[in-house]
Order: structure tokens, then C-alpha cells, then sequence
């Protein structure tokens, strides 16, 4: 006989972002529209004081016409012109790109020794995979510089660095371990 209490305390929740078809879960959509809608309440509610620069700034029109071209600024600098960007230190942190990076991490650690062969139980080190991901890692931070906070920036560019440090740790030891494997056999 089972305890009806036990069963009652018992409750699966299903955390997974997508569902079997590839596709976002509805549950996700929402969660994601609440918290945009929180996050613009608070910026709402609590308005950013003017910064030195804004505070010193000419007139709005003068601002306009101060030799800026806006058909050669990208849409993330338009808001440059008025004085309303926001400062790197001041944009949130996204937890999307946090656990992109995260997977990305993992998965170059991961060729570069850090988990083992299931079957032999030795590490695993596969150094062209471990350096297209690093590569990857690369190109995300290029093709988000200026576009990030300073969290997320400082987080990109620590794992690429610990990750380039291993990387050449590793094929260093690689080299002379087939350098001393040629040796004996020659």
C-alpha cells in the first residue's frame, strides 16, 4: 500500500525550452513576454539621471546636424546622437547568450580532455574540434563587440582565454608525446 502523502509530493516540471518538434514551448513565450514587460516597468519606473554628457549636450537640433551620418550608424548607435545610449555597465545581462556560451564552453572542454571515452575510460582530445569551437567562440565576441554588458563581455572574454591557454597546453603535450612516440619506434 502506498502513502498517500508520498504521491502528493511527488511533482514533475518540465523545464525543457523546446518542444520534441524543435519548436519554442508556449510556456517559454510567455515566461520570456513577462519578463521583457518587467523589465521595461522597471526602466519605466525608475528613469536613469541624465549623465555628465547629456546634462552638457547642445540643443537637440544642434546634437542632430553635428556631422554624425545615421546611413553609416548601425541601428545599436543611432541612440548615440540623443544621448540615450546605454553604457555598457548598465545593459543586463542575458541569460540566452550566458548559456550560449556556456554550451560552447562545454563542448571545446570537452575535446580538449576533460571528459572521458565511455568505453575506454581515457580522456578524449580532439584538438581540430576543440579549435573550431574556439573559433566560434571568437566570432561571437566580434560579432557582438559594443552589443553586450559588461558581464557578458567580461564572460566571453575570460572563456576564450582559459580556453586558448588549454588548448595550447594540450597540443604542446600532444606534439611531444608523438615526438617521443616517434622516437622509440625509430
Amino acid at each position: 500500500m502506498t502513502d498517500p502523502k508520498q504521491e502528493e509530493s511527488f511533482k514533475v516540471i518540465d523545464r525543457r525550452h523546446f518542444t520534441e518538434e524543435g519548436e519554442l514551448r508556449k510556456e517559454v513565450v510567455e515566461q520570456e513576454r513577462r519578463e521583457e514587460e518587467a523589465a521595461a516597468k522597471k526602466v519605466a519606473a525608475n528613469p536613469a539621471p541624465p549623465s555628465r554628457s547629456a546634462a552638457a549636450a547642445p540643443p537637440k537640433d544642434s546634437v542632430l546636424h553635428s556631422g554624425t551620418s545615421t546611413s553609416t550608424a548601425r541601428p545599436s548607435e543611432a541612440p548615440a546622437a540623443t544621448g540615450l545610449e546605454e553604457p555598457a555597465e548598465d545593459k543586463e545581462s542575458s541569460r540566452g547568450f550566458q548559456m550560449l556560451v556556456d554550451f560552447l564552453t562545454r563542448n571545446a572542454a570537452a575535446m580538449l580532455g576533460g571528459m572521458a571515452d565511455p568505453r575506454t575510460g581515457q580522456a578524449y582530445v580532439e584538438l581540430d574540434g576543440a579549435r573550431e569551437v574556439i573559433d566560434m567562440l571568437d566570432a561571437l565576441r566580434e560579432a557582438t563587440k559594443g552589443n553586450l554588458s559588461k558581464a557578458d563581455e567580461d564572460l566571453l572574454i575570460e572563456v576564450i582565454g582559459s580556453l586558448k591557454l588549454t588548448f595550447m597546453e594540450i597540443s604542446k603535450a600532444a606534439t611531444e608525446a608523438m615526438a617521443k612516440k616517434a622516437g622509440k619506434k625509430g
